[in-house]
């Protein structure tokens, strides 16, 4: 299971601005490597020298809409498209815009994991009830999604919903998916731990097992 990130970044000026001591940007593909996501895309319309500059030394790449195709839903396309050809099978995608840079990278474990439990489901986190990014997203709904000329992030999104696409909301606990870079990190509600593992409770390995040795049959 592959789940990769796809980073859209509309303003390059902002993605380079400072991010409590380094570019946005950086901050940011750390937080998704570190979670376990990859290849790790960055989409822009114009893709500037400092862009790529700040990513050489980071498993980033950076991919761009085809002149005259509209920003929107298309991003994504276009960075599952650019993941699929860095690795031989991506199984999901997190559409990430970059002022979500507080992102923790446990965030991105959890939502990977729960990627993996329900594997056709659109999955969404959330803190204290409010959803956030990233989302992510089943790369078999890039074909769909590359319909929604036009729209933007969760609007695509949410008409997949109303198709009859599954959405899990997730409860993270974590502030940077509702907090984006126009609240500085010091001033971050505290983190609010969920009640349980996003994947679900894990496997009772052996339980039959045990609960022979526990109660052994008479004999």
């Amino acid at each position: 299971m592959t789940v990769a990130a796809i980073v859209l970044v509309p303003d390059v000026t902002a993605a380079l601005s400072n991010a409590d001591g380094e570019p946005v940007i950086r901050r940011l593909v750390h937080a998704a490597w570190a979670g376990g996501a990859f290849p790790i895309v960055a989409v822009c319309v114009e893709p500037s020298a400092e862009l790529r500059g700040a990513l050489t030394d980071l498993p980033a790449v950076v991919a761009h809409p085809a002149d005259g195709q509209t920003p929107g839903s298309a991003w994504f396309v276009v960075g599952v498209r650019a993941a699929i050809a860095a690795v031989s099978k991506t199984t999901a995608a997190l559409l990430w815009p970059f002022r979500y840079a507080w992102v923790d990278p446990e965030t991105v474990t959890s939502l990977v994991e729960a990627s993996g439990v329900t594997p056709g489901s659109i999955v969404r986190p959330s803190f204290l009830g409010q959803p956030g990014f990233p989302i992510l997203v089943p790369a078999s709904l890039t074909a769909r999604l590359a319909e929604k000329v036009g729209l933007h992030g969760w609007e695509a999104v949410a008409e997949l919903v109303a198709e009859g696409v599954p959405l899990r909301i997730v409860e993270m606990g974590d502030p940077g998916i509702i907090h984006d870079i126009g609240t500085p990190r010091a001033e971050l509600p505290g983190y609010q731990g969920p009640t349980g593992p996003a994947g679900g409770p894990p496997p009772e390995w052996n339980a039959a097992l045990a609960a022979q040795i526990e109660s052994p049959a008479e004999g």
